[in-house]
């Protein structure tokens, strides 16, 4: 290969239909998403150095980086000086609130310490018309349903509903939620073998129902901000429909947009 010529290496992958072409260390991301989808490697476990996973693909250490790079900035790999790479798991703290951009007023998430869970229900249904479309499910197949208040500081602030698909959290109920001491999503990871990789929200303000102001100790005149969630899975699987809303008497929602 001559100098300047773009490294082609040994992966034999089928060419995407569009575009014709893709860089090659993207091509190696597309393989470690894979055998990170198949639970070759787990959350919090080693992956493969960046030699080995050269040698396996058949290309150079620096392609490997660039792949591994990207990974980690996704927050589906977590690099550990000294230690190699490992893949992120949700029970960390910097990527256990990846998704919660709640943060109080004084600018500081850890000022008030983990939530308080109230689980309130977890009960088998049938997916609605709006449930089935976010789910990529059949209008009637069977999901969970759950809802929760989060607490902070002892103040409810947080009233999720969430639907899940019923098939790959069998064996999921309210007990196994309030017995988990640790974030959703790493119970998710741990006891259902499912990852959530990442999400897409819509927001606006709404006021309160009854049952509502009820659970959040608000009055009907309160605006509330509603967050609507899709989680996804690797390969973009959707695996969770969430509808949040938050008080933001105390707190804001902090996005970072790049």
């Amino acid at each position: 290969m001559s100098a300047g010529e773009p490294e082609t290496g040994g992966v034999a992958l089928s060419a995407p239909a569009t575009p014709a072409f893709s860089p090659l260390y993207q091509q190696i991301k597309v393989l470690i998403l894979q055998s990170l989808q198949a639970g070759e490697w787990k959350p919090s476990t080693a992956i493969p150095s960046e030699i080995e996973l050269a040698g396996r693909f058949k290309v150079s250490q620096g392609t490997v980086r660039k792949a591994i790079d990207e990974l980690a900035a996704e927050n589906l790999l977590v690099r550990r000086q000294g230690k190699g790479t490992f893949v992120a798991t949700h029970a960390e703290r910097q990527i256990q609130y990846r998704f919660l951009k709640l943060i109080p007023d004084n600018g500081d998430p850890n000022s008030e310490g983990p939530a308080q869970r109230h689980i309130i229900d977890c009960k088998r249904t049938r997916a609605s018309v709006e449930v089935a479309k976010a789910l990529a499910i059949r209008t009637g197949d069977a999901v969970l349903q759950v809802r929760r208040v989060l607490s902070f500081a002892n103040i409810p602030t947080i009233l999720e509903d969430l639907w899940l698909p019923a098939a790959p959290f069998k064996g999921l109920t309210a007990e196994r939620l309030r017995d988990y001491n640790g974030p959703m999503y790493a119970l998710f990871e741990t006891e259902f073998d499912v990852r959530m990789v990442r999400a897409e929200e819509k927001i606006r303000a709404v006021l309160p129902d009854a049952e509502q102001c009820e659970l959040l100790k608000t009055d009907a005149k309160t605006p509330l901000l509603s967050v609507e969630r899709i989680a996804y899975t690797y390969n973009d699987a959707p695996m969770e429909m969430r509808r949040g809303l938050y008080l933001t008497s105390k707190h804001y929602y902090r996005n970072a947009l790049n």
